[in-house]
């Protein structure tokens, strides 16, 4: 008998609460608001301009020749990247030491352009086999 009243007391105090009056307030929001600085369009040229500033150099074309890929090909697939990873790429040579690890962004040249090769979006290197 107590299970019942346990039952029905917590059935009628839920419905009394669901009937109670609720508020919402909603407003306009512009898109420029909810969007990041960087994610904007003008941003991501912005980041891609310095992306291709920075493969244009000797000492990183150097790198790239040494692990095998065409710095002209790369300068091309930069047009090709998502949003995403051209910010993200910008970001980690924004943040690389001066004359530092550049070694280390021309590996995630590398990792990124193999990746796109994998997934079907380019060709750069003859040695990997598409999944589409």
């Amino acid at each position: 008998m107590n299970t019942k009243r346990l039952i029905a007391t917590t059935v009628a105090f839920s419905i009394a609460l669901g009937s109670l009056p609720m508020r919402a307030q909603a407003d306009i929001v512009p898109t420029e608001a909810l969007l990041p600085a960087t994610l904007t369009q003008a941003g991501i040229d912005n980041k891609r301009a310095s992306i291709k500033a920075f493969l244009a150099r000797e000492d990183v074309r150097q790198a790239l020749m040494q692990q095998g890929v065409d710095a002209d090909q790369a300068l091309a697939r930069v047009d090709a990247m998502s949003d995403d990873e051209a910010a993200d790429m910008a970001d980690r040579i924004a943040q690389a030491p001066a004359g530092g690890d550049v070694l280390g962004i021309v590996f995630t040249v590398f990792i990124i352009l193999l990746v796109t090769d994998i997934l079907g979006l380019t060709k750069v290197f003859p040695f990997t086999r598409s999944v589409r």
